[in-house]
């Protein structure tokens, strides 16, 4: 039997973004893995959604790992679930993302010691993430074509994600390249993560607290296996979160950049292992 997965979704108050987003991940071709919502605080309607999924899926486990609501602390709520994971294999993923339906599977072939993975994205309009919301239209479901004809529409910002490259030479080209590495769509094996300290709780508010994350991982020696042309998600539309934290995060983040000798997260998910405390 093939490694268990432990996929980590984020969400906050976005209902309707996180069933697009279990949904294509339920239809996937490699069944064997897990999913925890990493929930930042979102009220009870995204409880109740979780829980009619989780009570409907005999295949494939889902947990609901949740915090209060003091703003944005994706970081803390992603640590929290990496507690309560199973798998050896961390794959994050935002919850207004959609997967295809060789996501899971691709993420593993590329699944290799010493690397991490990112993946790339395309993003959807306003409109079109509207129409696919309302109208329940399976996106993950749908054909080359489809995409092309909305490509043209300028429904979506690019195609080429959606070409698959098989073999894996160019995956290496750029090994230390941290940026461009977003935790939407980002696998690491777990004993790595652990030994960072995964994310910097430090960084409260939007920004950069993935970037940091890689920044760590790299100055351990784990180095970066492109997932492009492999594994793409369809990013849902939103507005911009609060920025206002941007520049303090940023200056943090600098810092780490130019100090090799930062591997560990100062406030990290050793929090919860250490002091006895579990997720909510």
């Amino acid at each position: 039997m093939t490694s268990l997965i432990s996929v980590i979704v984020t969400t906050y108050n976005w209902p309707a973004a996180l069933k697009a987003c279990l949904d294509s991940l339920l239809e996937q071709n490699d069944q064997h893995f897990e999913i925890l919502i990493a929930d930042d605080g979102s009220t009870l309607e995204t409880a109740q959604l979780i829980d009619a999924y989780s009570a409907n899926s005999d295949q494939i486990v889902i947990g609901h790992v949740h915090h209060e609501d003091q703003g944005f602390r994706a970081g803390t709520i992603r640590n929290k679930a990496v507690v309560a994971a199973r798998g050896r294999y961390l794959l994050f993923l935002d919850g207004d993302c959609v997967v295809l339906p060789s996501f899971i599977q691709r993420h593993r072939q590329l699944a290799e010691p010493g690397y991490f993975v990112p993946g790339n994205r395309m993003l959807l309009s306003p409109n079109f993430t509207q129409t696919v919301l309302s109208n329940s239209c399976g996106l993950h479901r749908q054909s080359v074509m489809f995409f092309g004809w909305h490509w043209l529409k300028r429904d979506i910002n690019r195609l080429l994600p959606l070409v698959y490259l098989p073999w894996n030479f160019h995956r290496y080209r750029q090994p230390k390249r941290w940026d461009k590495a977003m935790t939407c769509n980002l696998a690491v094996w777990k004993d790595d993560f652990l030994a960072v300290n995964g994310f910097d709780q430090l960084f409260e508010g939007w920004g950069f607290e993935d970037s940091d994350l890689i920044i760590r991982l790299l100055h351990l020696g784990i180095r970066r296996k492109e997932g492009r042309f492999a594994v793409p998600v369809l990013h849902l539309w939103h507005r911009q979160n609060d920025r206002s934290r941007h520049a303090e995060n940023y200056q943090r983040l600098q810092e780490r950049i130019n100090d090799p000798s930062f591997i560990r997260a100062s406030v990290g998910i050793e929090t919860f292992l250490t002091s006895g405390s579990r997720p909510d």
